[in-house]
């Protein structure tokens, strides 16, 4: 919609604030418009748009390139799984609600299926481009047809050693009723006959990629060179049906719902729910199939009856490689000059060259903000619980665990349990995707005798908390990390977080209190500093955002600056639109769904949003408000979502000390200043990247890496001349004693 469709807004002030038992005022009446918001599905489909682009960016290294396409193909998996699958329920249990962009679920899911399939073909178009890149390098997929006979006598007997043993054809006639077909697995449909006969026979063969079995691309002699694992098979088709006439070979695949949830209310365990909702899952409702191009109309048009599915709206013919995650297998050869310098995070300067407790560190010198992966998440967040698992002096440990891995994050809480000390965690097992994973921490930790905790029930917790109470002398003291990104050693290193370790008092007492009713029953009825959901965020946040207002009326001087990965909350946004509307500076960045459309006459005229799009996914989270000069920062875990806000529980820590504060101003500024990875938003909701005229600007990720490296070898420099200086002192004290 563009911006002529909005009605004018009156500017009185007296409609900023709504009458009592009046109603509506005319200007909340008006921020009920759905030509104000972007839709949700389209906005995030528009950042996996920027994500393609990346991928025929020939700025971009060869390699790099090649990841950003399997990236995308990975994220339009998850897309259809998550988003699609939710359509389909609401349409399926008679929803005709339409969203607060005006769209019903059935328009939805045709606006996305329509907007999905010209994504396709732009990701073949880049496919196809980058294929002849990577062939003048020496690297290809090729066809087992094309090779050479002593080629393909390789792959024969590399076939009958490694793959065939492991393949189970299954028929498909009366007598054998259509196969159960697996989420996101590729299938052959194989049609045959006996030599001389005229009927047609149906086989379904399952192309076991997998860590045991095969990975998907299988090199050639060990070179460069590929061929695809359901090529190999239909290939070598003859010894699994030995005497039959092959008459086709064509490949699909399906997509199933991952949205099963049951009902949490009347669960009597909430573990034995989780893992009933997982095998639920594996039979959940598809909502895909992908067929490769040029299938027999009459095999497409029986795999989506048997199926269950639209066979026009449903089914995607897929043009080139199917399932193009895979191409993840590519990025990693060995070929350095096609792909960004392995990134080396340094060591906070604070902690880098002190080997003390951690705890003595933060004590003396106040709070410590990380930056990953710009910094080891090793020789921060966990050397902090691998020293409070050790320190005698450390009597209790509480954590919450939304995404993990084994490693040693488990083995400090492990070792901390072994060690006397008292250790509660909490661990949220509607963690989608990680449920499975988060059911065998969660059991393993209990046998271990760590006090395990599945959260509040309705609500997933999402905060990244680490608790530590500590014997400081004669008095017990609260230390904390609070962070914005999973206790994952993986993700930090490929995410962008934040995280803040201190000893604050005030915090201390509210991440008690919230601990407390993690593990307890009812919440406090209010924090001293933190804003925690489901309770004081979202109402913290609009009263924050109403603040700056006030200070737009009175002097001029109001400001927000957001970075998060999703705006999608409606209150949220119309608190924007309010701030926007009164002239007060709005600044946002936003990953991936924004539903606030900036730049709009008389409206929101004084907003602005971006997105970045590098080498790592922007995760981090911060919120800074002017105050009228008595600025306020905070981080922490919630996106401005309404599942975040209202049911979920989040916490975003003040962050008071200057030196820190200077640091979030830094990156802030880097971001909203970028010219290379920089996209920005129109009225309508269309992204342009930005274009510097310097061929050899370096994006906001770049720069950080830079900036981390700097501080560094200053530290490392102040530390010597401390050094030195104390050297020289005690040589001259030495001296002064011979006199």
């Amino acid at each position: 919609m563009s911006a002529s469709n909005l009605q004018p807004i009156p500017d009185d002030d007296e409609d900023l604030e709504p009458l009592p038992e009046a109603g509506p005022t005319l200007e909340e009446v008006r921020l009920d418009d759905p030509a104000l918001y972007l839709n949700r599905e389209l906005t995030w489909l528009a950042f996996n748009a920027r994500v393609l682009h990346e991928a025929d960016d020939p700025r971009n290294l060869l390699l790099e390139r090649v990841k950003f396409l399997a990236i995308v193909s990975n994220n339009l998996d998850e897309f259809f799984m998550k988003r699609i699958g939710g359509l389909k329920q609401q349409i399926g249990a008679g929803v005709h609600t339409p969203s607060v962009d005006g769209r019903t679920p059935s328009e939805q899911l045709r606006v996305c299926q329509t907007r999905v399939r010209e994504m396709h073909v732009e990701q073949k178009r880049i496919f196809d481009a980058l294929m002849v890149l990577l062939a003048a390098r020496g690297i290809g997929v090729v066809k087992v047809n094309d090779l050479t006979p002593d080629a393909q006598g390789r792959l024969r007997e590399h076939f009958r050693a490694n793959i065939f043993p492991m393949l189970t054809p299954l028929a498909m006639d009366p007598a054998h009723p259509f196969p159960f077909i697996s989420n996101l697995a590729l299938n052959l449909l194989v049609t045959l006959r006996y030599p001389g006969g005229n009927e047609s026979y149906m086989a379904r063969i399952k192309v076991p990629v997998s860590r045991d079995v095969s990975k998907r691309l299988i090199p050639l002699d060990g070179t460069n060179t590929f061929v695809t694992l359901e090529d190999l098979i239909g290939a070598n088709l003859d010894m699994l049906f030995p005497g039959m006439a092959i008459e086709s070979a064509e490949l699909f695949r399906v997509t199933r719902n991952a949205i099963v949830e049951a009902d949490i209310e009347a669960a009597n365990d909430l573990l034995e729910m989780i893992e009933t909702e997982l095998r639920e899952r594996h039979f959940a409702p598809i909502v895909r199939l992908e067929v490769q191009e040029g299938i027999d109309p009459v095999h497409r048009g029986m795999l989506a009856a048997e199926l269950g599915l639209n066979e026009e709206q449903d089914v995607i013919e897929v043009k080139g490689m199917m399932q193009l995650r895979d191409l993840f297998e590519i990025t990693g050869l060995d070929f350095p000059d096609l792909k960004d310098a392995p990134h080396r995070p340094v060591d906070h300067p604070l902690l880098a060259n002190d080997r003390r407790n951690i705890f003595h560190i933060i004590r003396e010198n106040g709070p410590i903000l990380l930056q990953h992966p710009y910094q080891p998440f090793s020789t921060t967040v966990e050397r902090f619980l691998r020293t409070a698992a050790e320190d005698p002096k450390v009597l209790a440990i509480k954590m919450t665990l939304y995404r993990t891995s084994a490693g040693a994050i488990l083995d400090s809480l492990i070792e901390a349990a072994r060690n006397g000390k008292q250790v509660a965690v909490l661990v949220e097992l509607q963690a989608r995707f990680d449920e499975a994973a988060n059911i065998g921490w969660a059991r393993r930790l209990e046998a271990e005798g760590i006090h395990v905790n599945y959260g509040v029930l309705g609500l997933k917790t999402h905060s990244k908390l680490i608790f530590v109470v500590r014997r400081d002398y004669s008095q017990l003291r609260r230390y904390y990390h609070i962070g914005t990104g999973n206790y994952h050693p993986g993700t930090a290193k490929l995410y962008t977080d934040l995280g803040m370790l201190g000893c604050d008092e005030g915090i201390g007492q509210d991440l008690t209190e919230l601990f407390n009713y993690l593990t307890g029953y009812s919440p406090p009825p209010s924090y001293r500093k933190i804003l925690a959901a489901p309770y004081n965020l979202k109402r913290g946040i609009i009263e924050k955002i109403n603040r700056e207002i006030e200070h737009q009326r009175r002097d001029g001087s109001g400001q927000i600056q957001m970075k998060m990965n999703a705006l999608e909350d409606v209150e949220i946004t119309r608190a924007l639109y309010r701030a926007t509307r009164a002239g007060v500076r709005v600044d946002l960045i936003i990953r991936d769904t924004c539903r606030l459309r900036p730049g709009l006459p008389g409206i929101s005229e004084s907003a602005r949003v971006i997105s970045i799009v590098g080498r790592f996914l922007e995760h981090g989270r911060i919120m800074y408000f002017r105050n009228g000069g008595d600025e306020e920062y905070f981080i922490g875990s919630a996106d401005m979502m309404g599942r975040n806000l209202d049911s979920r529980v989040e916490v975003h820590a003040p962050v008071e000390n200057p030196e820190l504060r200077q640091e979030l101003r830094l990156i802030l500024d880097v971001q909203f200043g970028d010219q290379r990875s920089a996209w920005e938003m129109d009225a309508g909701g269309t992204y342009t990247q930005r274009v510097s005229t310097d061929d050899k600007a370096k994006g906001a990720q770049e720069t950080l890496m830079v900036v981390a490296e700097k501080r560094l070898a200053a530290a490392g420099k102040h530390k010597e001349k401390k050094i030195r200086s104390r050297l020289l002192s005690h040589f001259q004290w030495r001296l002064r004693g011979k006199d």
